[in-house]
């Protein structure tokens, strides 16, 4: 039968492995990574809401004929990446990483307290680290792996009151620069999604009274949904996407240019 140029984005075969996939972003693009052929690893932090949302997750993808599993790990305690890329890998080998999860604790600069601190640095950096370092050297080694870090416009455009978060994903663009440069040569790419002002659970309190207001300064004239963030997650995590190496694509409506 001959080819079409939707085979490239077939994940049939691969693996990922999708952090903070219970619900919303996470959520949208494990499905969508299912729906092009992949087995997913669906992980959550481990409390027993989370845990339910994971496990309707793979209903959804189990009954749409899919492979998946849901994987517990809670990011702010010590070693939680290691454990995490153990179990997984005793699942099956990791084709794909999608550096999901996050957390943002929004404060005044002058009263971040070191315990707010250490706990956005342990889950938005110290377990993703982890990860890479446990899962990325094997891409390597069988020569393929798409890596895909999910940062924020805040990268660039820093709330005042999320220093230490936007700092984060600043630093995870940062590492999708690195690893392109170290891992290119061997069939994986490194990539950073950078989604803008998405109507999420996490934010929907501040787009009730600021979304309006936020609206007028994206040029696409809405803000986003998760399902936004499907397709380019979809064309950097397969074939289709083998020469975006070390890119920052935003998907937020032109926000960034505005």
């Amino acid at each position: 039968m001959p080819s079409t140029p939707f085979d490239r984005f077939r994940l049939t075969g691969r693996t990922a492995l999708v952090t903070g996939a219970r619900r919303e972003i996470g959520r949208a693009i494990a499905l969508a990574l299912a729906g092009a052929g992949a087995r997913l690893a669906i992980h959550h932090a481990g409390t027993p809401e989370e845990a339910t949302d994971a496990d309707n997750v793979v209903q959804e993808i189990e009954q749409a004929r899919g492979t998946a599993k849901a994987f517990g790990q809670d990011f702010a305690l010590d070693e939680a990446g290691h454990r995490l890329a153990q179990s997984v890998t005793a699942w099956s080998p990791v084709d794909i990483l999608v550096l999901n999860a996050s957390i943002e604790l929004p404060e005044a600069y002058e009263g971040i307290s070191r315990e707010r601190f250490d706990r956005q640095i342990a889950v938005n950096l110290r377990s993703p680290l982890e990860l890479l370092q446990a899962l990325v050297p094997p891409m390597g080694a069988r020569g393929w792996g798409r890596v895909v870090t999910i940062g924020s416009v805040q990268q660039v455009r820093p709330h005042p009151q999320m220093m230490v978060y936007a700092g984060t994903k600043a630093a995870q663009l940062n590492w999708a620069w690195n690893l392109a440069r170290q891992f290119g040569g061997q069939g994986v790419t490194a990539n950073n999604l950078a989604p803008g002002a998405i109507l999420t659970a996490r934010n929907r309190a501040q787009m009730a009274s600021e979304g309006e207001a936020l609206v007028q300064r994206i040029p696409a004239g809405r803000l986003g949904t998760p399902d936004d963030l499907a397709g380019a997650a979809l064309l950097l995590c397969s074939e289709a996407g083998a020469y975006i190496n070390g890119a920052n694509l935003y998907v937020d409506g032109g926000r960034a240019i505005a």
